[in-house]
């Protein structure tokens, strides 16, 4: 795959600096079940992928949360958003999936599927790029529009690397995946994940982080062609660790 596809996996291609962005993403929870996905919400779609992931809101366990279904399929729900990382810098969610992948492998691009992803996208400038840099994000900006973030981090839900590798994505040293679940232990349970984005965002790019612009969500089969069914709870941006153990 080229660099077009390349961009496209990693959902660069939606504007992200609207004055208006909020500074946390709609909650899935307050949503009624249906396909209706809560505003803020879009579904981003790879136009080389015949077969798109489905997003719905389902009720599981008592809350409302969204469901992603891949078979041999790829596609991403984002979010725009404005978030202090000086103010805000830790990630919480939930997820629980049905399955690990047997044939995914991040080192490799035929491999780079997985069970569930989370990317935080950052507003990072051109002007910290190099000019080879520079023009691959200009590039895509001109095929997908202005404002594409040039920095991100991939929590993933891995099939085969222990919890906590990290390495630079197999198209891009400008997304870091970093594998937060791993193996099939806790598969089909809830799993709940705190990160420190802004410390994350330092170990990986040496540098202290810029707002975040936004967020997806992803399950994406279409490499190996195998079919995953992901769920998602609400994700929120806190002030501290402590504060998720106040979060249901």
């Amino acid at each position: 795959m080229k660099i077009l596809l390349a961009i496209v996996l990693l959902i660069l291609g939606y504007p992200v600096r609207a004055e208006d962005a909020p500074s946390q993403p709609a909650p899935f929870s307050a949503a009624k079940p249906g396909s209706v996905l809560p505003a803020g919400w879009t579904l981003t779609t790879l136009p080389r992928v015949p077969r798109a992931t489905r997003f719905d809101v389902i009720r599981d366990e008592g809350q409302n949360v969204l469901r992603a279904v891949s078979e041999s399929a790829a596609a991403t729900l984002t979010h725009k958003l404005r978030v202090d990382t000086a103010r805000t810098p830790w990630l919480a969610w939930r997820w629980k999936v049905t399955r690990v992948l047997d044939r995914a492998d991040l080192t490799r691009k035929d491999g780079d599927d997985y069970a569930a992803r989370v990317y935080v996208l950052f507003d990072y400038g051109l002007d910290r790029l190099s000019v080879a840099e520079r023009f691959r994000i200009r590039l895509g900006r001109s095929l997908y529009g202005q404002d594409l973030p040039a920095a991100a981090l991939c929590y993933v839900w891995d099939n085969r690397h222990p919890t906590g590798t990290s390495a630079w994505s197999a198209y891009t040293d400008r997304v870091r995946m970093i594998v937060v679940e791993s193996g099939p232990e806790r598969v089909g349970r809830w799993v709940t994940e705190t990160r420190n984005v802004a410390a994350d965002f330092r170990a990986v790019f040496g540098e202290e982080p810029p707002p975040i612009a936004g967020i997806a969500l992803a399950a994406d089969t279409d490499n190996t062609g195998e079919s995953v069914v992901a769920y998602f709870g609400d994700v929120r941006f806190l002030s501290s660790h402590a504060e998720s153990d106040m979060r249901p």
